[in-house]
């Protein structure tokens, strides 16, 4: 098991390149189900996610090579309709494999994705859809078996705005018979992505980015070649608070800015420059960090995937901030980590109330989470001393290769043994 180390308080400066999204390609690589034959895509980042992506596709009969960012899907050979506990336990995505095998083989056994350090997630509103759509479900021994004859289109409600949950049924009714409407679907631009790439397959869809996506089914699907997958939103606004939070000046490559706007609000408000370029962003930071509140909402509003990277900027800002969680209100895991290295944060229920110091110091820290071990790095940079973060699997999941990106930009960061 690795940590990372490091010194902080290095100023920031040059360009740096944001990778595939992934989550993104995960729905991508789900959908490869839906045809048999040959998908490619390039801009395909090497994640722990991505891998584990690839073995569940394995266990499923698909042959799946990922080289250089260039992924090679072969779906001709999937036989197999069970994702089991072991691989779905490391990595929620993987329940995105039930619409689609549901819709390919009329059945499907995939294993209850459970909770995690951010919370419970169900998956209620995928099976609402499924049923919906003329499927009978049985939840049996911590699997969810999907059966039908043939899925036939309908109107789907959702109670709430659910990505996975709107991708899910997307993968289902694409070769549904008739027409799938769905009200309140999410709007994130990773749902335009899946639908844009399964219209190249030959579905059907419109609607994509609004909260109503109508779906025509098809009969069949063929592969896809060379799509490029989307810029990481995630990743690049990472970047722009690093940039924030060490008085930086970092151009930000391959990111789009229309992706961004809630945290581009939130960070001109800071007192950050931000500058849209042809393919990129360039993000300035100033002595003095404003603060700001914010609430975390379903896109386009403020994503909570930002929310801990944020918490580590307003921990150095001038005066108090006032953070609102509503998708994910056990999210805070980061706060103490970060209230160990000197940061004043306070929890009131679904609410941090964060007074901003004038420093914080490297201390021996944990990541809990994907985005938790995001916003701790950030702090690390901005910490006085020597900062030990361990349990940096969890970065991996969704960041290539972060740490090298950050030492080309100045920061001292490196890997050790733990």
């Amino acid at each position: 098991m690795e940590k990372i180390v490091i010194e902080g308080k290095n100023r920031l400066e040059g360009k740096v390149k944001v990778g595939g999204a992934k989550n993104a390609v995960l729905p991508l690589m789900a959908a490869c189900i839906l045809n048999s034959g040959i998908n490619t895509f390039t801009n395909v980042p090497d994640l722990a996610d991505v891998r584990t992506m690839i073995k569940l596709l394995n266990i499923l009969g698909a042959e799946v090579s990922l080289e250089n960012g260039n992924m090679y899907i072969d779906s001709s050979g999937v036989n197999n309709y069970e994702a089991p506990y072991d691989l779905v336990k490391t990595m929620r995505a993987s329940v995105l494999v039930l619409g689609p095998l549901t819709a390919r083989f009329g059945k499907s056994r995939v294993s209850l994705p459970g909770g995690c350090a951010i919370g419970e997630r169900p998956i209620d509103q995928h099976i609402k859809g499924l049923e919906i759509l003329g499927s009978e479900i049985r939840l049996e021994e911590g699997y969810v078996e999907a059966e039908v004859k043939k899925l036939h289109g309908g109107v789907i409600p959702f109670d709430v705005s659910t990505v996975t949950g709107t991708e899910n049924i997307m993968l289902s009714a694409v070769l549904a018979e008739g027409e799938t409407t769905l009200f309140n679907a999410a709007c994130e631009p990773e749902v335009v992505e899946l639908a844009g790439v399964l219209n190249k397959m030959g579905a059907d869809i419109s609607g994509a980015g609004t909260d109503i996506i109508t779906i025509k089914g098809v009969s069949e699907l063929k592969p896809v070649v060379d799509h490029e997958v989307m810029p990481d939103r995630i990743e690049a606004g990472t970047f722009m608070i690093a940039a924030a939070l060490c008085e930086g000046d970092i151009e930000i490559q391959k990111c789009r800015f229309e992706h961004t706007g809630a945290l581009i609000g939130k960070l001109l408000r800071s007192g950050v420059q931000i500058e849209r370029l042809d393919e990129g962003i360039r993000v300035r930071g100033s002595e003095r960090i404003e603060s700001v509140d914010f609430t975390t909402l379903p896109y386009p509003g403020f994503p909570t995937d930002m929310q801990a990277q944020m918490m580590s900027l307003m921990c150095l800002s001038e005066g108090l901030s006032i953070i609102t969680e509503t998708i994910f209100p056990q999210r805070f895991i980061h706060s103490g980590e970060l209230r160990r290295m000197g940061a004043e944060i306070k929890l009131v229920g679904n609410s941090a109330v964060v007074r901003g110091v004038k420093k914080i110091n490297g201390a021996p820290i944990m990541a809990s989470d994907l985005r938790a071990s995001a916003s701790l790095v950030l702090a690390g940079l901005a910490a006085i001393g020597r900062t030990e973060i361990s349990r940096v699997y969890h970065l991996d999941r969704g960041y290539e290769k972060l740490d090298k990106k950050l030492e080309s930009l100045g920061a001292r960061i490196w890997r050790e043994k733990d």
